[in-house]
């Protein structure tokens, strides 16, 4: 038995399941499964679509890294499970986990908290499609607020538009924000850790080559670019480190994770939304803020799987 064996027993690690970012989590999992096994841990695919969640516990693992994306996987349904059962998991708890996917929520959370967010409207079927467009302006942002890997986001940028775009955001999820446009540029910042011992990677500046950072510029084009170091000054990537820091720990957010970032023409920072279970593949941006940060891929998810705790 080896080292990573003994000091983790067997993991399953979650991977694919049943939500419209399956194809995303495939890869995740996948190259998550094979860095573990690399690193000697006893690891295994452990797929929701294929078995149920009850042959966790007859197969006898004793950690799960979760690598599941969107409803099922990262909305606190199966953190609630795997609470349930008494197994250690990667990641926010059910409550963070369920706030940090829901993007309408978390924005409330933030304001209160006094978190900076971009001006925003819940639409309707009903709404005043043409008010909200002169109140946010245009170009604006039209997504679902559950869902991620920006399914169902449009760009809004002739008058008019708004309404479509929330007929497209409506077939994902009941609740749709629109959302201002910040012209000042996209950012992401990675978090390892948890409470007082949690620590910001560097900030990764987000260049797409198409109208916003879509599913495609995501996981499918080749010329976006993630410019690490992001170009922005000392004090304002230690700003923005400091409020994604504050962001995630506000949520109740722990182990790892991911907090986006826009700043407006002027330079203000405000926090967009939460990814408690983000990507893991060949195009995905904690891994690439990790190894700036001098952590490989390996030393990575073997990192996130010594935080995989209960409660």
């Amino acid at each position: 038995m080896t080292v990573a064996e003994k000091k983790f027993g067997k993991v399953a690690v979650m991977f694919g399941g049943d939500s419209d970012e399956r194809e995303v989590s495939l890869k995740s999992g996948s190259v998550v499964l094979k860095a573990l096994r690399a690193a000697g841990v006893d690891a295994h695919a452990f797929d929701p679509r294929e078995k149920p969640l009850s042959a966790l516990r007859e197969e006898n693992f004793q950690r799960a890294f979760i690598a599941l994306h969107g409803r099922g996987g990262e909305d606190g349904t199966l953190q609630g499970a795997l609470e349930l059962m008494g197994i250690p998991y990667t990641g926010s708890g059910v409550l963070a986990s369920a706030l940090g996917m829901d993007k309408w929520r978390s924005k409330l959370v933030w304001q209160a908290a006094g978190i900076p967010v971009p001006e925003f409207v819940v639409v309707e079927e009903h709404s005043d499609f043409a008010a909200v467009e002169k109140q946010l302006g245009l170009p604006l942002f039209v997504k679902p607020a559950n869902e991620g890997s920006s399914i169902g986001i449009s760009k809004v940028k002739e008058a008019g538009g708004l309404a479509t775009a929330y007929q497209l955001a409506a077939q994902y999820d009941r609740i749709v924000i629109a959302e201002r446009f910040m012209a000042g540029g996209e950012f992401t910042v990675g978090i390892l850790g948890h409470g007082d011992q949690a620590r910001a990677l560097p900030v990764i500046r987000i260049v797409p080559k198409g109208e916003f950072y879509d599913y495609d510029a995501k996981y499918l084009r080749d010329d976006t670019e993630y410019r690490i170091p992001s170009g922005l000054s000392e004090a304002q990537e230690q700003e923005m480190q400091a409020m994604a820091l504050k962001a995630f720990a506000v949520l109740g957010c722990r182990g790892w994770g991911r907090v986006d970032m826009m700043m407006d023409g002027d330079g203000r920072i405000v926090a967009l939304e939460a990814n408690t279970a983000p990507g893991m593949t060949d195009h995905s941006l904690v891994p690439m803020a990790a190894k700036a940060a001098g952590l490989d891929f390996q030393a990575l998810v073997v990192r996130v799987l010594e935080e995989a705790r209960l409660g």
